[in-house]
């Protein structure tokens, strides 16, 4: 099975060689490589393009784009952009520039796609450094696959219709496997080190953001309120949960487009349902 892997990178000078570093320590390596530089001010492009002068599976694109960070939207353009860049594949990965894989992740993911043929994502866990040890990132359950280590088979990736460019993105994709009947699996045995952990530099408008990705969900107002207090309670700040439900009413004014069909809606709201209700 070929594997291609995408790393979106802007400003990553900090994390980007250790990243590679681990891409180029696997026991089974990708096919291809694409790191995007889009539009870095720092040492990003020159980084990456020492590794693809060493590694002939190591590919750099550059994209210019706008400074604005606009959540979802800004990761996920890169992403497409490298994607079209991409050879022939059977695994298709966004990965994020600060991260570190165990030696034998890719050797794992073949694996798994391969003994179980409905599989349509899989991934490791997240992990961050606290003090001296490296603790599970705890801001979701360790079945949800997580924004920067997905990997897709492409009959999932095409059945899904790619990634959606706005904050939710890494949440529908798994619904909306769930939904066409592929299985999403993740293996608590490859711990990935997450070098930055996840919340760093939100703002009011990210979260806002997490609530019209709800909205374009179609959760409905009681899911999404669950939703919010998950995410405040994980956070310790009534204010994200404020935040969050602004955003979710301001995307009904504003009749933001939607993520889904209704159909797709109605089976995201009774996955969600059946999850909350085990939990009880």
């Amino acid at each position: 099975m070929r594997i291609s892997i995408i790393i979106p990178a802007h400003n990553e000078e900090a994390f980007l060689a250790q990243c590679l570093d681990s891409f180029a320590a696997q026991t089974v390596v990708p096919h291809e490589l694409i790191i995007v530089d889009d539009n870095s001010g720092d040492r990003t492009y020159e980084i990456a393009s020492h590794y693809a002068a060493n590694f002939e599976w190591v590919k750099v694109v550059q994209r210019n784009s706008l400074n604005e960070h606009i959540p979802g939207k800004k990761v996920v353009d890169a992403f497409n952009f490298g994607l079209s860049h991409a050879s022939d594949y059977d695994l298709i990965g966004k990965f994020d520039a600060d991260i570190i894989l165990p030696p034998k992740y890719f050797e794992f993911m073949l694996n798994h796609f391969q003994s179980n043929w409905k599989l349509g994502m899989c991934s490791g866990l997240l992990y961050i450094k606290k003090g001296d040890t490296w603790a599970y990132e705890n801001i979701s359950g360790k079945n949800h696959i997580r924004g920067p280590i997905k990997l897709y088979h492409k009959a999932c990736f095409d059945k899904i219709e790619g990634l959606r460019p706005r904050v939710g993105w890494d949440t529908v994709d798994v619904l909306l496997a769930k939904y066409n009947d592929f299985e999403t699996h993740t293996d608590p045995s490859l711990q990935v080190k997450h070098l930055r952990p996840t919340g760093h530099g939100y703002s009011k408008t990210s979260y806002r953001s997490k609530g019209e990705a709800l909205y374009r969900m179609r959760y409905g107002i009681v899911l999404a309120k669950i939703a919010a207090l998950k995410m405040a309670w994980q956070a310790k700040s009534l204010k994200l949960y404020l935040n969050v439900i602004i955003g979710y009413l301001g995307a009904i004014i504003k009749g933001l487009p939607r993520f889904v069909t209704p159909k797709e809606g109605s089976f995201i709201r009774k996955y969600r349902w059946k999850g909350i209700m085990q939990k009880l």
